[in-house]
């Protein structure tokens, strides 16, 4: 329950902070008040990290103030906002995983007893938090970080937080790699955090979890707050709308039209990831013309090493893959873009964009040896720029300027344009892995819209997503991938969120609707 007894935890007033012409943060005011949890939503590029980033102490305001507890305070470094009782708890996790849970945790904040390391006293304090919130690290202590899963690994970064004297913590899309049943029991200790005193920044681009559990929720904008509004008396719908400044749709339209005949045909097959573990187990699956086929799972599971072998990046070890009636299975990457196979990379820095080159450059890749892209060996750069033009034009790429390099765009944008270059090739099949990750609310729902107007037009496209909402809405069947294979393929309008989730925890649903464990494998 917010409390207005005592003085804010937190009051950020005008903060400003550029980086060179850029306005990252113009005068945002943002209060969090004692004993909240305090929500803070905005688009890629809005200014959401940045802000909190100058709370902790990574970056230096340019302009304007910061009070904790009612005391104006200067904050140059983490170990100021540390000192200030601030924690921050990163989208990406900030361990060191061959050392183990006990070494992380006390890391530059040993107990020392007579010149040594108190480990004892170390232990209590941590067995203290862990129990007096329910975190169960107490028993993971001496295990290294690698060997944990995901949920785990978070609790012990806010457990981390907590024994250096965190009584504010900023959480930044803590939800983003967790399954539902692991965002319940999040949400659970967030929940106790507050009711223990403790004062809470939730950053989430998930607008449910917001409405859930959030007092208060503050919208930033191209780097400007839009407003601040208590969670009971606003909507997602209107949340979203302050985020984009327009009407934005969630619901799943109903399809017009029937998938066509088998393209994409998988049996079999096995494939070894990067330390020699087997990652893929066995895996079939097909996929119809005008057909979206869903491949849902915590990351980890198989994902990454089954899309590799589909875009022809991984050589399966045995199995086959058939496209359009071909075995395409040792066929390599060029040859399967040729083919009429597109392919959008889950990760768009390392494997989608060249960053340091101009959409232009960007534009061509895919499309070296191809028609009329290439002739006689030479690139007709010409073509190349009216092509990216189209593809800026109707991805709406901002801003709309074929020499930008890639590096100054928007996450969304940058996404937006690697959608449309794909697309561009006229392909057969579309692998797309995680299409929307990172990206706005604005431009999910454009990606969302080309994606199922595309599979309408007969594209046959394999989603593959951690967002259950996402493959929810856009999915025709769903397959959940679990320790390298199909634990189960479902209709994802029968099936419900809660259910997903157990699938993706390795629990198969039965028709009885109970638990059972998995079969080795399942044909989507």
């Amino acid at each position: 329950m917010t409390s207005h007894n005592s003085p804010p935890a937190v009051r950020l007033e005008g903060i400003t902070k550029r980086f060179g012409d850029v306005v990252a943060n113009e005068r945002v005011d943002f209060t969090l008040e004692a004993g909240s949890i305090h929500a803070l939503l905005g688009e890629n590029g809005s200014g959401k990290t940045t802000l909190m980033s100058v709370l902790y102490g990574l970056y230096d305001q340019d302009e304007g103030t910061i009070a904790i507890d009612g005391e104006e305070r200067t904050i140059d470094t983490p170990r100021d906002a540390m000192d200030a009782g601030i924690g921050m708890i990163h989208q990406h996790f900030q361990l060191v995983e061959p050392m183990t849970v006990l070494q992380n945790i006390i890391l530059g904040h040993e107990p020392v007893e007579n010149g040594f390391v108190d480990e004892e006293a170390a232990r209590e304090s941590i067995e203290a938090i862990s129990d007096r919130y329910g975190f169960e690290v107490a028993d993971h202590l001496d295990t290294p970080i690698q060997d944990l899963d995901l949920g785990t690994r978070q609790r012990v970064e806010i457990v981390k937080s907590l024994y250096r004297g965190a009584d504010v913590l900023i959480l930044d899309e803590p939800t983003a790699v967790l399954t539902p049943q692991e965002v319940d029991g999040l949400m659970a200790v967030m929940e106790d955090l507050r009711a223990d005193g403790r004062s809470l920044i939730f950053i989430s681009h998930k607008l449910d979890e917001v409405m859930a559990i959030a007092d208060d929720i503050t919208v930033l904008r191209d780097g400007k707050a839009v407003g601040t509004v208590p969670a009971s008396d606003t909507s997602e719908q209107e949340l979203a709308q302050m985020m984009v400044g327009r009407e934005v749709s969630f619901d799943r339209e109903p399809r017009e039209t029937e998938p066509g005949s088998p393209l994409l045909e998988v049996e079999g097959i096995r494939v070894t990831g990067d330390r020699g573990l087997e990652k893929v187990s066995g895996v079939d699956l097909q996929v119809r013309e005008g057909e979206i086929l869903g491949i849902a799972g915590v990351q980890g599971n198989g994902q990454t090493e089954l899309v590799e072998a589909l875009t022809g990046l991984r050589t399966p070890d045995s199995g086959a893959i058939r496209f359009d009636g071909n075995d395409v299975t040792t066929r390599s990457r060029r040859d399967r873009i040729e083919a009429g196979i597109a392919y959008i990379p889950e990760d768009r820095h390392a494997e989608g964009l060249v960053m340091d080159y101009d959409l232009v450059q960007n534009g061509l890749l895919g499309n070296q040896t191809i028609e009329p892209f290439a002739k006689n060996g030479f690139i007709d750069w010409a073509h190349v720029r009216d092509h990216t033009e189209e593809i800026i034009a109707e991805f709406d790429v901002q801003p709309p300027d074929a020499d930008t390099r890639a590096a100054s765009l928007s996450g969304g944008n940058q996404q937006k344009f690697i959608v449309g270059r794909e697309v561009g090739h006229d392909p057969s099949l579309l692998i797309a892995s995680h299409p929307t990750r990172g990206v706005d609310i604005g431009s999910i729902e454009f990606i969302h819209n080309r994606l199922i107007e595309l599979r309408d037009e007969g594209l046959a496209i394999v989603l593959v997503s951690s967002k259950l909402e996402e493959i929810q809405k856009l999915s025709d069947r769903t397959a959940v991938m679990y320790e390298g294979s199909f634990i189960d393929t479902v209709d994802p309008t029968a099936v419900t969120e809660e259910e997903l989730g157990l699938l993706m925890a390795g629990q198969r649903l039965t028709d009885q609707n109970e638990l059972s464990e998995p079969d080795s494998e399942v044909q989507p």
